[in-house]
């Protein structure tokens, strides 16, 4: 079968390595720069993104977006929230409605806010969609440490497709059908990764970890049920699965961030420096507006929020936090 990928950064290429790992599918890889297509076409690696990681030579890149859709009944869009819309945009000229196209994309349209199954479904005809989500490191994955993700779908044939294209020795592919959910939690988890980057930047381990971990759980459900997810999807592996990952990791680039930060770097340092895009940013800004909106209580995501915005340093927020007004925990919805 052959498998486009849309994008060749270090989530995109690794989606490449997944489905290279398949002795039946043909991968067709679109990207921008033709140097890395050069380099991909002749010595089979893409060093920046994926160090020496073979990709087969069952791959093929190319700067032609045409030509990769056109050859591709199944296609994964890896680029980033902030290109989306113009990729896709773009995608919308040569889809013809046939095709199963699930995005790979951790964030929100940072201006309007949508959701990216939203924006697919404006640029573009196609309708069998779906979205992959869940703990999935990809320097973990190349390294073929044993992962699992979540494609979820109103459509069986799009996660058929994608457990064809994807499951091997090393990766599983769980179904599912709450893309709010699934969508909500890749971005959301984000945010919290930051808190657990600053909370670690600042010294403080397990405990305070834990406390950010689930009090964000609770925040990213709050959120998730007023746009529409079931609460299930929090608990499975595109919800804690995912924030485990994310916010214990410093493989993450998010927590990487939030570290940085807690450590006296300024944001604008920190993101000067990175080769790799950190979503958690722009969605924290994001997300902050519209639970003004929804009317949303989340106050790590405030205390976030706070801190890229100047306002507030990484221990203020902490001592925030911890001086907030008592309270029962008593279920995910409190």
């Amino acid at each position: 079968m052959n498998v486009g990928v849309i994008g060749g950064g270090s989530w995109g290429t690794t989606i490449v390595y997944l489905l290279s790992r398949n002795p039946g599918n043909r991968i067709k890889l679109w990207v921008r720069n033709p140097e890395v297509v050069e380099e991909i076409n002749s010595t089979r690696r893409n060093l920046k993104y994926s160090g020496d990681a073979d990709l087969t030579d069952r791959v093929e890149a190319s700067t032609d977006l045409e030509y990769v859709i056109r050859q591709c009944p199944l296609l994964f869009l890896v680029v980033t929230s902030a290109s989306a819309r113009d990729v896709l945009h773009e995608m919308g000229n040569y889809l013809d409605g046939s095709q199963i196209l699930i995005h790979c994309i951790k964030g929100f349209e940072h201006t309007s806010f949508k959701r990216i199954s939203t924006i697919i479904r404006e640029e573009t005809c196609c309708r069998k969609l779906g979205v992959l989500s869940g703990p999935n490191l990809a320097k973990e994955i190349l390294m073929g440490h044993p992962s699992a993700t979540v494609v979820a779908s109103p459509f069986e044939e799009v996660v058929a497709a994608s457990q064809q294209a994807l499951i091997s020795t090393f990766f599983r592919v769980y179904g599912h059908r709450d893309v709010v959910g699934a969508e909500v939690a890749g971005a959301l988890k984000n945010i919290i990764a930051l808190a657990s980057g600053m909370s670690g930047g600042l010294g403080f381990q397990h405990n305070t970890q834990s406390l950010l971990l689930t009090r964000g759980l609770v925040e990213i459900i709050r959120f998730g049920l007023r746009m529409g997810a079931q609460t299930s999807t929090f608990r499975g592996l595109a919800g804690m699965g995912d924030l485990i990952a994310t916010c214990s990791s410093d493989l993450s680039r998010n927590y990487q961030v939030g570290a940085r930060i807690a450590k006296g770097e300024s944001l604008e340092q920190v993101l000067g420096s990175m080769a790799y895009v950190a979503e958690g940013v722009p969605t924290t800004r994001s997300v902050w507006r519209m639970s003004q909106q929804l009317d949303v209580e989340m106050p790590i995501v405030e205390g976030v929020y706070r801190i890229l915005e100047g306002q507030l340093s990484p221990r203020e927020a902490i001592e925030g936090l911890m001086t907030r007004e008592n309270r029962y925990e008593e279920d995910f919805g409190a």
